[in-house]
Parts: C-alpha cells; sequence; structure tokens
C-alpha cells in the first residue's frame, strides 16, 4: 500500500514546493525591481540637482562620480574600453574576472605573468559580453560593453526550471493515475478472492464431517493413514481459503513462532515428496526453543510454501534436499532460509526472478515470488532476498523481532 502511495505524496509535495518556490521568487523579483527602480530614481535625481545647480563652484566630476557608483549598486556588469580596444573602467565584474594589481605577486615575472593572464580574462569576459549585447560606441569615450542584470539572468533561467518541475509533476500524475487504475484492479481481484473463499467455506465443512464420518467407519491401518493424510490437505485448504479472505485486509503483527513454523511446514512436505523414481529430503533446522517474530502467521505460511515449491522444482528431477531453517539475527529479528542443492539461480537471472510475469518453468504464472516478496515486504516490513550460496539456491526471509 505505501508503495501506491509515494508517487501521490510526491506529487503533492512537488505541487507545494513548486507554489512555494513561485511565490518566494515572485517576491525575490519583486524586491529588486524596486531595488532599480530606487536606483534609477536617485540617478534621475541626481542628474536634476546638478542640472539645477547653475553655481560656478559645481563640479560635474562628482555627479558623474556619484552616477558611477549607483550603477554598481545596481549590480549591471559593465566594462568601458577606449579607442585602442584597452579597459579603462570596469564594474560589477564577476569572481575569477578582476583588475586589483595591488593583489599581484611582488616578483616582477610573477607580476608580469598575473598580470597577463588577468587581462586575458577580462578580455575574455568581454567578448561573451558582446555577444550577449551588441556594445554602446561613444566616439570620444570608447566602447561600453555591458552584461544583463542578475533579475534578467534570473528570469531566463527560472522559467526553464519551473518546466522541468511541472512536467515532472505531470509524470508523477499521470503514473500516480496508472497506480490508482491498477489498485481499483486490485481491489475488485481482492472481492472476488474474498468471496470465493467464503463460497469454499461450505463445501470444505461438509468434506470435514464427511472425512470424520469415515475415519469412525474404518478399522484398517492403511485406510487410517489415508483418512489422516485427507485431513491433513484438508487443514490445508483451509488455510488456503483463509490466505484469500486476507488479500486486501490490514496485515497483522502476531508473535509468530518461527521455529514450529518450519518444522510444520518441512513435515508437511516431506510426507508428500517424490521418493520413487528420485528421493527428495526436506528437513528443518532451527536452535532450541521457541524462535518468535513479529507477523502473520497465515501470510508466512504462504510465503514459505511458496519457496519450498520452487525449491523442489528446481532440482528439475534429480534427487537432493531441501533445508528450511530459522536462525535469530544478531541485530535483532529472525531469517529464515530456504535452500537447495539444485543447480541454482543463473547470475544473468538473478535481477528478474522477483518481476511478476517472469518464471523459467513451462507451465509457470510467474507470480508466486513477486507475490512472496510483497508479502515479506509490505505485510511485515521485511526483505525477501536472494542469498548468495556456493552451491544450489537459499532464499531469505528476513523478519523483524
Amino acid at each position: 500500500m505505501r508503495r501506491r502511495r509515494w508517487p501521490v505524496v510526491v506529487m503533492v509535495l512537488g505541487v507545494l514546493g513548486l507554489l512555494a518556490w513561485y511565490v518566494g521568487y515572485t517576491q525575490h523579483v519583486v524586491r529588486q525591481l524596486r531595488a532599480a527602480a530606487a536606483v534609477q530614481g536617485r540617478m534621475y535625481a541626481r542628474i536634476y540637482e546638478a542640472l539645477q545647480d547653475t553655481s560656478v563652484t559645481a563640479d560635474p566630476g562628482v555627479v558623474l562620480l556619484d552616477l558611477a557608483q549607483e550603477i554598481r549598486v545596481s549590480g549591471l556588469p559593465l566594462v568601458l574600453t577606449d579607442n585602442r580596444g584597452r579597459i579603462s573602467a570596469v564594474a560589477n565584474l564577476p569572481a575569477g574576472v578582476t583588475t586589483d594589481t595591488a593583489a599581484l605577486p611582488g616578483d616582477s615575472v610573477a607580476r608580469a605573468e598575473a598580470l597577463a593572464a588577468d587581462t586575458a580574462a577580462l578580455l575574455a569576459y568581454v567578448a561573451a559580453l558582446d555577444r550577449a549585447n551588441a556594445p554602446i560606441v561613444a566616439p570620444r569615450a570608447g566602447a561600453l560593453h555591458y552584461g544583463d542584470s542578475p533579475i534578467v539572468t534570473g528570469l531566463r533561467v527560472i522559467p526553464v526550471l519551473q518546466a522541468v518541475g511541472i512536467v515532472l509533476l505531470l509524470a508523477f500524475g499521470i503514473y500516480a493515475l496508472v497506480e490508482r487504475g491498477r489498485a481499483d484492479r486490485e481491489k475488485v481481484w481482492a472481492g472476488m478472492a474474498r468471496e470465493a473463499a467464503h463460497q469454499l467455506g461450505t463445501p470444505l465443512s461438509a468434506l470435514a464431517g464427511w472425512l470424520e464420518v469415515l475415519g469412525e467407519s474404518i478399522s484398517g491401518a492403511t485406510e487410517a493413514r489415508a483418512v489422516e493424510a485427507m485431513q491433513q490437505d484438508l487443514q490445508r485448504l483451509e488455510r488456503v481459503s483463509h490466505r484469500f479472505e486476507r488479500i486486501g485486509r490490514p496485515p497483522r503483527a502476531d508473535r509468530v513462532d518461527c521455529a514450529a513454523l518450519v518444522d510444520r511446514l518441512a513435515s508437511y512436505f516431506a510426507a508428500r515428496a517424490p521418493t520413487l523414481a528420485r528421493t527428495v529430503t526436506i528437513r528443518s533446522e532451527h536452535p532450541e526453543g521457541p524462535l518468535e517474530a513479529r507477523g502473520d502467521l497465515v501470510l508466512l505460511e504462504w510465503v514459505l510454501e511458496v519457496l519450498i515449491k520452487n525449491a523442489i522444482d528446481a532440482l528439475g528431477g534429480r534427487s537432493g534436499e531441501v533445508v528450511v531453517s530459522a536462525q535469530p539475527l544478531p541485530e535483532g529479528g529472525v531469517r529464515i532460509r530456504v535452500q537447495d542443492d539444485g543447480p541454482g539461480v543463473p547470475r544473468k537471472l538473478r535481477k528478474r526472478i522477483f518481476d511478476a510475469g517472469f518464471t523459467t518453468k513451462d507451465r509457470g504464472w510467474g507470480i508466486g515470488l513477486s507475490l512472496a516478496r510483497r508479502i515479506v515486504e509490505e505485510n511485515h516490513d521485511g526483505k525477501l532476498v536472494l542469498a548468495d550460496t556456493p552451491t544450489g539456491a537459499a532464499f531469505d526471509v528476513i523478519l523483524q523481532a
């Protein structure tokens, strides 16, 4: 369920983040525009003040210096070159481009090399400014090379970033709609599965009654064993029907004795393993005493049955052994391992074996391992992994304590 919800969560958070970014950046642009308007206002005020000053002592150079300072405050990058192309004045240079000769090395050779490098960097910056905006030529002063103000630079980049953000949000939205449709279909299938389990209840109860009557009427040991085996199979059918009832319902978090679980499943499959043309041995291993983990007993049985059946099929008609073991983990929790001594899983298929629909069997559906991993990870917050073993294949079910 959490996996289906994360695209929606990401989309909602993305929309909120994009809106917050848009509002914040809009306010930032407004502040910059107001600052630019204030600079222009101060420049106009200084010009009009100088025009109205008709005294003999009025110095135009002071006014020009004030205007140059206002240009620096505006953040507009400017470079003034004379008629010979030499740098005569600069303002608002970017980092790495400087005309500060005081910071140059004291050694004459090193100083000359550093000055040449700074000059080359400054001329390259002038060429970049000219590519962005054509220089303003003044016959007596030279040429004024200028760039974009910080607000213009931002307005050129931000819309592109916003467009990318909108495209990503639309992609997440489409994905969320697809997941929603898949979730709706799964709800339908879950309802059908629960209804099928409900319908199976009546014939299973009837079969249980008939087996009880049959058990009371027979006297031979062979018939008694057959009835006992049928009762075990009937119990398994009842557990299978209970599994379908759990589909689509909230997971349970009971205390499960993993030692008893592996013993019961190993014993059940060992009694039904091939013994004629080939011999398949199925046994369990675990430390003494109970070994508890948090989970749903019915669903965990489902997972282990899938793994044990796959292990038997992996032997490929040969004799072999399947070991179902349970061990406590040092960090807490329990590891249940189903291991066989068959040919193992080819390395090129290891990344695909848990994909829904993928199977190497001629008549397989390819949903067993996918369903098992989903039960372990989504219903138990655990892990189902293919462990590295020298021979055969081993699947580990990691459960929390």
